[in-house]
């Protein structure tokens, strides 16, 4: 059973309690959360040393960081390093998008390593078998798809994102308004190109309920891709973007009534006059689901410094209702971060959250502030470093 459907039936489950307790908040404001769908509670049922976290409305503001191997770097071990050093400055979970080495022995290795949710992006590996034994990526079968996803499910993923918007209209869309930076996101570049070769619609989004059969075997929580996010400023709130986002809310309802959780993912690159628009608008069309946002990056012309324009971006997201932040490493558009840039993305997505949860009225946020204030009043430096 999921932990959505344990929700509807009233049921308050082992998981729901360690999040009430985790966010000091009354376990039947938990369990009302998930019926509603305004949270999730990523808990595959076999990541069997998971600590579950909530995401979703009233709750603490979550962050992801992303690591993972890639062709040219496939040490495991430097990965591991990289999730230890996230723990460490309390992300509250983990995405692998390994592309490179064993993918599978090194998810399962990074899942028995995490205590905290373990997150995917399953066209990633389903992309590089298909190069390895089809001779390309548009070679991808939709049985290869789903039986990558499948196989993940299995080793205790508990959250994947699926690019399930990116549809042969919304391209066409796309195509007809035209965009600097075109397709930004790598899964939801592969989903387009291999509709455009095959002349076909995204199996994700024509197979839907076959993605929900796989999520309700092993309660996998959904997050819904956004594969035309923008990838510059001047792309922004565009007619492409926002017709996937209707789509996403579209199968955000069709999740919760097959009793999967499900959030949405947003973008990207966004002024700031334009943030608290897209997430009141997500809101709106999604019915209160999570928001998943990368940033958003609020200037193009900062590499190096990228961690500072998403936390910029993520702490106004949040205070307008964004729930779940995935952090941006000063290596952004430069290269495969290291393990001291995941701990600097990580400590700055974590202030950018706690800023809007002051504001959010999140409790003991702002207790939090007062209690440094106090030390410092009291010079009691032993306080202040703890």
């Amino acid at each position: 059973m999921t932990q959505l459907k344990a929700a509807l039936k009233g049921e308050i489950t082992p998981e729901m309690k360690q999040v009430a307790g985790y966010e000091a908040v009354a376990e039947k404001f938990i369990q009302a959360g998930v019926t509603e769908g305004t949270m999730v509670i990523p808990a595959n049922k076999n990541h069997r040393n998971l600590k579950p976290c909530g995401i979703g409305r009233g709750l603490r503001t979550k962050i992801n960081a992303n690591i993972g191997t890639s062709p040219v770097f496939t040490d495991l071990k430097e990965e591991i390093v990289k999730l230890q050093e996230a723990l460490a400055v309390g992300t509250d979970t983990i995405m692998d998008l390994s592309t490179g080495g064993d993918l599978n022995a090194n998810r399962r290795v990074i899942i028995s390593h995490s205590p905290v949710p373990i997150g995917t992006v399953p066209i990633y590996q389903a992309a590089v078998e298909a190069k390895e034994k089809r001779g390309s990526i548009v070679g991808m079968t939709a049985d290869d798809l789903f039986g990558v996803i499948e196989k993940q499910a299995s080793d205790g993923v508990d959250f994947i994102t699926v690019h399930c918007g990116v549809t042969l209209e919304v391209v066409n869309r796309l195509k007809q308004q035209g965009r600097v930076t075109d397709i930004v996101s790598r899964g939801g570049s592969f989903i387009t190109g291999w509709m455009l070769h095959n002349k076909k619609e995204n199996p994700l989004y024509e197979q839907f309920d076959r993605l929900l059969e796989i999520c309700l075997a092993f309660d996998v929580t959904l997050s819904l891709g956004d594969g035309l996010r923008p990838g510059c400023l001047a792309d922004a709130s565009d007619r492409a973007q926002i017709q996937e986002l209707i789509l996403l809310g579209e199968l955000a309802d069709r999740a919760r009534t097959a009793g999967v959780q499900a959030m949405v993912e947003g973008p990207g690159h966004l002024p700031l006059d334009q943030i608290t628009a897209n997430v009141q608008l997500q809101k709106t069309l999604c019915k209160g689901a999570p928001f998943y946002v990368l940033g958003p990056l609020v200037t193009d012309v900062a590499p190096g410094y990228d961690h500072i324009t998403s936390a910029i971006g993520a702490a106004l997201a949040a205070m307008a209702g964004a729930d779940f932040i995935c952090y941006v490493t000063p290596s952004e558009h430069l290269g495969l971060p290291t393990a001291q840039d995941v701990r600097e993305g990580v400590i700055a997505a974590r202030i950018a959250a706690h800023a809007a949860d002051i504001v959010k009225g999140v409790p003991d946020a702002r207790q939090w502030d007062l209690t440094m204030a106090k030390a410092r009043k009291d010079l009691d430096w032993d306080k202040q470093l703890a």
